[in-house]
């Protein structure tokens, strides 16, 4: 039995793009191709790509997946090594679901209460979150050009740099979730100045054009590491910030 691209990228959480990359590179080769010309996975493609997912999630890059799956490296000292990172991970999400509980008691409570609008924003909102790392695999793939570009401004960032930037972004995406939650349309003045800040902070790292953008805003609903991400501040805000990214490509950058 073999299955389309389609529905393995559906099983898998992969994204059809990725699956191509994936054969690009030499990664997962599909077992063949249907009449239609469509790459057709069968059992041990699977098996491989459960295989390539584990150790992404344990935080091996491509080529070390690769080294891993042609025995050109020992996969238990391989495992041992990103396990600490493993216990790590763990711990920081520990701390990053006491912030989602803090956040979400904030939201419940303006919800109760619409006359209030703004969000409780304490520092320990921001702790256990991390932005950059699934945003840069994602540039990286689309928009080589522009990744390149992004590595260049993050290298000449000091540790202060990065750590006041993800707070930066932390603390946009709860000022979204304000105009969420108050029902504000995303066409409205102030949502758009919110997203032109938003615009303006993807500048400092790449720069992209109204369909850059576009692609983007819709990245972040449609690939799930993304919407938790987003989710994680207020139930819907993925959506929401992806409507506002449109009226704001279509306004500003066509």
């Amino acid at each position: 039995m073999t299955w389309s691209i389609a529905e393995v990228a559906r099983m898998s959480g992969v994204t059809s793009r990725t699956l191509r990359h994936y054969d690009g590179i030499g990664l997962l080769t599909p077992s063949g191709t249907g009449s239609n010309g469509h790459r057709r996975y069968g059992e041990p493609e699977l098996l491989r790509l459960q295989q390539i997912l584990l150790m992404r999630e344990l935080g091996l890059s491509l080529r070390e997946v690769r080294a891993v799956l042609e025995r050109r490296a020992d996969r238990v000292a391989v495992l041992r090594e990103h396990h600490a990172r493993l216990l790590a991970e763990r711990d920081r999400l520990t701390t990053l679901a006491r912030t989602v509980g803090r956040t979400l008691a904030a939201l419940e409570e303006g919800r109760e209460h619409p006359d209030m609008n703004e969000i409780n924003r304490p520092e320990n909102l921001f702790d256990g979150f991390e932005h950059d790392r699934e945003t840069d695999a994602e540039v990286r793939e689309r928009w080589p050009e522009a990744w390149a570009e992004s590595r260049r401004a993050t290298a000449a960032m000091t540790d202060e740099d990065t750590e006041r930037w993800q707070r930066e972004v932390t603390a946009q995406m709860i000022r979204m979730a304000e105009f969420m939650v108050a029902g504000t349309p995303a066409t409205a003045p102030a949502v758009q100045a919110e997203t032109d800040a938003h615009y303006r902070g993807v500048c400092r790292f790449w720069t992209p054009n109204a369909d850059a953008y576009r692609g983007l805003a819709a990245t972040y609903v449609d690939d799930p590491r993304f919407r938790g991400n987003f989710d994680r501040i207020a139930e819907g805000l993925a959506a929401y910030q992806r409507e506002a990214m449109e009226v704001y490509a279509e306004a500003r950058l066509s």
